[in-house]
């Protein structure tokens, strides 16, 4: 019997860990990028788990479960019902009409949504980008509920090879990025914060990520997209952290999650 009973114990110790993973849920609703595929057919690419090339945050999603977490997709609206069962929910890179035909964007609804589902405790990682490339406007109106702000701007641009050009060293001590010591992040835009929102890094003067705590909840904003596969694959010039910062944040983003 004994033999059994051990059977059954990690059994139920799989359930048990099952259902207490933290859930990592990333937007492809305000982000939904096709491309045709080798079969001809449309497919979808661009800031997903799925996608393993460059584009991708296969890197990141494995990041994530390795840490127990369980990695989901959303491609309809933010409700309360779908928001439902979420720890983190990550938005990246609104669409522009450039870059999908008819783009989704954030309106009044999600909003509302998104708000009560962050002060009733969730954790929301907003990733934008350069004015560019991201559709600013709208995402704005939605971290402006949390007192940020993503600037019209253009930091760290880099010429050639000079990689250094973007490169932000975390001070000893800090509370996301406590193993990355050199960290790669180009072509962002900036951050203003107000209220309760604060710098969790600041460069040249410039805020460049923000953290703000809301109700029982916490979000997170950097105006770059960031840990796709091509800046934390470990291809990048010997010397950055990608790899660790992704799993830097990861942890920390799981913890508040937790709270």
């Amino acid at each position: 019997m004994a033999p059994m009973k051990f059977s059954l114990m990690l059994v139920l110790a799989g359930c048990l860990s099952s259902a207490s993973a933290q859930v990592v849920t990333l937007d492809y609703f305000f982000n939904r990028e096709f491309r045709k595929a080798s079969t001809g057919k449309a497919e979808r690419f661009h800031y997903t788990w799925e996608d393993t090339a460059q584009t991708g945050y296969s890197v990141w999603g494995h990041i994530f479960r390795d840490l127990g977490a369980d990695t989901r997709s959303m491609d309809a609206a933010p409700t309360a019902a779908n928001l439902a069962g979420t720890g983190v929910y990550i938005i990246v890179d609104p669409d522009t009409e450039k870059e999908t035909g008819q783009p989704n964007y954030i309106g009044k609804k999600d909003i509302r949504a998104i708000t009560k589902w962050v002060k009733d405790g969730g954790v929301l990682v907003l990733l934008a980008n350069d004015s560019a490339n991201t559709e600013l406007k709208n995402l704005n109106k939605l971290a402006g509920r949390f007192g940020i702000h993503f600037n019209n701007d253009l930091r760290n641009k880099v010429d050639g090879d000079k990689f250094d050009m973007a490169a932000l060293m975390p001070a000893a001590g800090d509370p996301i990025f406590k193993t990355a010591k050199k960290m790669y992040i180009k072509e962002i835009c900036s951050i203003t914060i107000k209220k309760k929102a604060k710098s969790a890094f600041t460069d040249k003067g410039d805020v460049i990520m923000a953290v703000s705590q809301y109700g029982k909840g916490t979000v997170f904003a950097v105006g770059d997209p960031w840990f796709y596969n091509e800046y934390c694959n470990g291809r990048l010039t010997p010397g950055f952290d990608n790899d660790k910062a992704a799993k830097d944040l990861a942890v920390w983003l799981l913890a508040q999650a937790k709270k």
